[in-house]
């Protein structure tokens, strides 16, 4: 079970990367909500094709943040394709 910490920093580091792929991709963020939810999905995508891909970026909080904002990144980008058709 989640301790209060982690959840905390589960939350941050998806607002942060949620907030920091809506200025790459968009240009601007989609509000609290959304941002913590593209960014839980992103942290979840970057994790898996970092690792499947051998790419290690190291530990703590700022690697986390990139790993999520990469995984980020690239779900704002399949969903921005899929809505222009």
């Amino acid at each position: 079970m989640f301790e209060i910490q982690n959840l905390i920093a589960l939350l941050v580091i998806g607002l942060i990367a949620g907030w920091l792929a809506g200025k790459i991709v968009q240009g601007s963020g989609f509000g609290l909500v959304v941002n913590i939810v593209v960014g839980i999905i992103g942290a979840v995508i970057g994790s898996y094709l970092l690792s499947a891909l051998g790419v290690h970026i190291g530990t703590g909080i700022i690697s986390a943040i990139i790993g999520a904002t990469i995984g980020a990144v690239i779900l704002l980008v399949v969903v921005n394709l899929v809505q222009r058709r």
